[in-house]
């Protein structure tokens, strides 16, 4: 007797600890929640790459040229600074030259989850690009993502359908990921560029849900659920599904499909779609023998190549956030990731492309 007294003791523990542990959680993710429903406040912050690029360098000389050669060196750099301040300033007297000296491009890194909460973000450097930016210019998206919900990456697909509309060189560098949602983000670039080892593609849909009908009617559990609208519901959890459910969200599925395919063979037209709109994801050069990107380079050498000609900005946006706003989101994003992990496995019924 005293060992299941012991016994119950310690099990009414435990489930006393897990439900606290679990009801801090749900708190956390809700208060995360419940800030994002409300306006954001932030400010767009511009980093100088070329000035990174050259603080690696000078460190680099420092430490392994020799004292002379190093100090050589930066007389030079000295005197090209200077005569790059004379012309800036001969260049301000002419107020008609309005065009910048050298092209600017601008880089935006974007991190996807399921539901693509990059959104927000991702709208407001857009915005600001835009406010700059010029046929001359460029912008480059560091893109990485798995995919998610279909209305979720179908806006994010239209925020960079934006820069095209302005006629502005957009390019995606993707070094780990771009599939399902993310390829569709990714196939509106003039320039789809990946590292060798990418996973590329990806173009399907799929919807899981689990059906528990049976378990309740073996313990005969009783489940109604009024509609109205014959297809107002087509799969359920609890309910008992039907074949011509099945067949209508089926129908769903298929047609949100043949949106995706639409979608990537209007960006890219050289694509067999009957070859790459399987669902299968592929690396680096079999992408590139596939049509699904133009070139195989990690995004770090493209920027590299490209600072010697032009300026780079990395435009980031900044919100604003207590440190309890910020132990919730962060609490709210681990949790996302860990449902990015399983999505596949256990799924609402909402439409996914994977």
């Amino acid at each position: 007797m005293d060992f299941i007294f012991e016994y119950g003791m310690f099990l009414a523990k435990t489930i006393t600890i897990v439900a606290g542990i679990g009801f801090f959680i749900i708190s956390i993710i809700t208060a995360g929640q419940k800030f994002k429903k409300q306006d954001k406040e932030g400010h767009i912050e511009i980093k100088s790459l070329n000035e990174k690029y050259k603080e690696v360098s000078d460190a680099m000389q420092a430490n392994i040229l020799s004292e002379f050669a190093y100090d050589e060196i930066c007389k030079a750099e000295k005197k090209d600074q200077k005569a790059k301040l004379k012309k800036e300033k001969s260049l301000k007297r002419h107020l008609d030259k309005q065009k910048p000296e050298r092209a600017r491009v601008f880089v935006v890194d974007f991190v996807g989850d399921i539901r693509a909460s990059a959104n927000d973000a991702l709208a407001e450097q857009i915005t600001a690009i835009l406010t700059q930016a010029t046929s001359d210019d460029e912008v480059v998206i560091r893109l990485e993502s798995g995919g998610g919900m279909v209305h979720s990456y179908g806006l994010a697909s239209s925020q960079l359908q934006r820069i095209r509309d302005k006629n502005i060189p957009l390019t995606i560098c993707v070094d780990k990921v771009a599939a399902s949602g993310g390829y569709m983000m990714a196939c509106i670039a003039n320039k789809l560029l990946a590292a060798p080892f990418a996973v590329i593609g990806s173009i399907g849909v799929v919807a899981q849900i689990p059906n528990i009908h049976r378990l309740l009617k073996k313990h005969d559990v009783d489940f109604e659920m009024l509609t109205a609208g014959e297809y107002k519901r087509t799969l359920t959890v609890l309910g008992e599904n039907t074949e011509k459910g099945r067949q209508k969200f089926q129908q769903e599925i298929q047609e949100t499909h043949d949106l995706f395919k639409d979608f990537v063979a209007q960006n890219r037209p050289n694509i067999d779609m009957n070859v790459v709109a399987t669902g299968e994801v592929w690396f680096g050069k079999a992408a590139l023998e596939k049509g699904l990107i133009d070139a195989v380079i990690t995004s770090d050498d493209y920027l590299f190549q490209r600072h010697t000609e032009a300026d780079l900005y990395k435009i980031d946006w900044i919100e604003k956030h207590s440190i309890a706003e910020r132990f919730g989101l962060a609490a709210e994003s681990a949790m996302g990731r860990v449902l990015m992990r399983f999505y596949t496995e256990l799924e609402n019924r909402s439409l996914f492309f994977r």
